[in-house]
């Protein structure tokens, strides 16, 4: 049998998306978070597993640029919408994560994302910031389903990608209250979908992949 922390030598893939007040990792808020895990079932078929997400309080002193929030539609001062602090949100999105690097013998989680750099740098900031210590994630290395989806369909547009996979995609889901899961949803299903396909095409030798 294939085990997921064979498939990618030791790494559990994670997908992770979020929202913010702006591009700058150092200065802007981290306004949502969402984590996916992947999961392999005896087949070594990969699958979306359970998913987490949080709306977050921007840090003392975030900046808060005006066309960032047009764009995502958040409101971080809304009444309705129940944020927590980012220590709060990094732990609450890390424990389940630790629990499957325990279960599944991985090391650690590498993140999985649409543009990775983007996610990576802000959840960086974010650990950098409250100081949390012993972070499940790989600090700089992550897999990029613009990459996947330009090499398997063609397309880097997340939307056009998982489409182009088979996918559905729901263009009013994708800018709801919602838009942090779905995209979550859509982007896992997405490296799922490609890392299935290489697969069943004979990309890999699975007795190789049991062997660790």
């Amino acid at each position: 049998m294939i085990e997921i922390k064979n498939r990618f030598r030791g790494f559990l893939p994670v997908v992770v998306d979020v929202e913010t007040g702006g591009f700058n990792a150092a200065t802007d808020a981290l306004l949502e978070i969402a984590a996916c895990v992947i999961e392999m079932d005896e087949d070594g078929k990969l699958a979306p597993g359970d998913m987490i997400s949080r709306h977050v309080e921007p840090f003392e002193g975030a900046n808060l640029e005006p066309a960032a929030l047009e764009f995502n539609g958040i409101r971080p001062d809304h009444p309705l919408r129940l944020a927590v602090s980012e220590s709060e949100a990094l732990r609450d999105i890390f424990q389940p994560i630790r629990r499957r690097l325990r279960e599944t013998g991985c090391k650690r989680a590498i993140l999985v994302g649409h543009n990775p750099f983007f996610d990576l740098s802000f959840l960086n900031a974010a650990i950098a910031r409250i100081d949390f210590k012993r972070s499940p994630f790989h600090p700089f290395s992550s897999f990029d389903t613009a990459t996947m989806g330009g090499l398997a369909y063609g397309q880097t547009v997340l939307a056009r990608a998982v489409q182009a996979a088979g996918l559905e995609w729901d263009q009013s889901e994708a800018h709801s209250a919602r838009y942090d899961r779905y995209d979550t949803e859509r982007t896992a299903q997405l490296f799922c979908a490609v890392v299935n396909r290489w697969d069943e095409l004979g990309g890999l030798d699975p007795a190789t992949l049991a062997k660790g």
